[in-house]
């Protein structure tokens, strides 16, 4: 069921001209926003106002006012605002291509119950065939598995920081872009 608050903002945007919000509609999403922080637990509430102070400090930032990332980077990165499984907030992740100013991106975790489940042809043929694992390696302190369907294009000023590199050639990196285009277009992990 939709709040009143919901079905103003929906009215809003479906109107052609500009409306300029109320200082109560303004408020009201202020107090709701409050009211959700406040019955998270520290972690999770932090990651939430880290991620909107980002988007307020980064979001206009010109792609040239970041710095160079190129495919096989392993950067920190700011997903944003996620609903419920998916990837949101602060993770690594892996650039496979950058396209029209915007890169493709894979992102990652650390969690170690996670890279259990990930599939692996030899070590765990049974596992889940969206994860992937990417091991500790360019810049990653623990073990790390890619959520491969989660990946996405995202404006680059969403990266916080490059940690390491994966090279192109590399084998594993192919082995990388195979899996993602298997689990696209559902034909299966060979």
């Amino acid at each position: 069921m939709r709040s009143n608050l919901i079905n103003t903002l929906i009215d809003t945007l479906q109107e052609e001209e500009n409306t300029e919000f109320t200082e109560d509609i303004i408020e009201e999403t202020i107090q709701e926003f409050q009211k959700h922080i406040s019955k998270l637990n520290g972690k999770d509430a932090a990651k939430i106002l880290l991620s909107t102070q980002n988007y307020i400090q980064r979001s206009t930032l010109k792609i040239h006012e970041t710095f160079e990332v190129h495919v096989g980077d392993v950067c920190y990165i700011d997903f944003g605002q996620a609903y419920l499984n998916e990837s949101g907030f602060q993770h690594f992740g892996l650039v496979l291509s950058k396209l029209n100013g915007k890169v493709f991106v894979v992102p990652m975790t650390s969690n170690a119950y996670t890279y259990a489940q990930a599939y692996d042809r030899y070590e765990n043929p049974n596992g889940r065939k969206h994860l992937m694992r990417f091991g500790q390696r360019n810049g990653l302190n623990r073990e790390s598995v890619l959520f491969i369907n989660d990946c996405k294009f995202i404006n680059p000023t969403r990266i916080i920081e490059i940690v390491g590199h994966l090279d192109v050639n590399d084998n594993f990196f192919l082995k990388i872009q195979k899996r993602v285009g298997f689990c696209l277009f559902k034909e299966g992990v060979r």
